[in-house]
């Protein structure tokens, strides 16, 4: 029956843009954070960190287009509440990267320690699997892309959880200077909480996989 249910459905040409969009956006977000944290001229910074601010609103746009195609289609190509959870992990994706990157300038971060451009790393690689995943659910053909990008996802935050939390207690054993530990740790902590976002959209692919495929 579901078989012949999807034979029957319109093709989808409403959602499906709109997730490949954020999907594509979220990415070009990590990429420009990992920019902003690896360049060393201070103004160069700024620059990736505007670009950071500009992507984020770009996001926004999105997710509240893909809220108001919910409110008015009756027919959606996965369940609505599954549409909802994944736009919205999405955007809280973009919300941590952009805080991420907000608090390195507002707090004058400059000393951005190699822990910081390890987890902009992986979240790239992360929001790169992410991508990938989100253009199968077009057809849903290739369910083992989108199965691998979330195990892929889902060590990668198992990678950011040891790696804040390995430079967090090096901060509290090395650092003398508490301001700047506490800065450092609020802008690590915030980078890892984007990779636990990044793992919440994995979940919502593996439940719309699991409905689905």
């Amino acid at each position: 029956m579901n078989s012949i249910f999807k034979f029957f459905t319109p093709k989808d040409k409403k959602f499906q843009p709109l997730f490949e969009q954020a999907g594509s956006n979220v990415l070009k977000i990590s990429q420009a954070l990992l920019l902003a944290l690896s360049a060393t001229d201070m103004e160069k910074r700024k620059e990736h960190i505007k670009e950071v601010e500009r992507l984020e609103h770009v996001g926004d746009d999105i997710t509240h287009s893909i809220f108001l195609e919910l409110s008015k289609n009756f027919i959606t190509p996965f369940d609505r509440e599954d549409i909802h959870a994944l736009a919205s992990a999405v955007d809280d994706i973009a919300d941590y990267i952009h805080a991420s990157a907000s608090n390195i300038e507002l707090y004058n971060v400059t000393n951005i320690g190699d822990a910081m451009i390890k987890l902009a790393e992986l979240l790239v690689e992360m929001c790169t699997d992410l991508e990938k995943a989100i253009k199968e659910l077009r057809s849903f053909k290739n369910i083992r892309v989108i199965a691998d990008a979330c195990v892929r996802i889902n060590s990668g935050e198992n990678q950011a959880d040891y790696v804040c939390n390995l430079a967090i207690a090096r901060l509290f054993e090395f650092e003398t200077n508490a301001i700047e530990l506490i800065k450092q740790k609020e802008v690590l902590q915030t980078l890892e909480l984007a990779t636990d976002k990044c793992e919440d959209a994995a979940n919502v692919l593996e439940s719309i996989l699991v409905k689905n495929a």
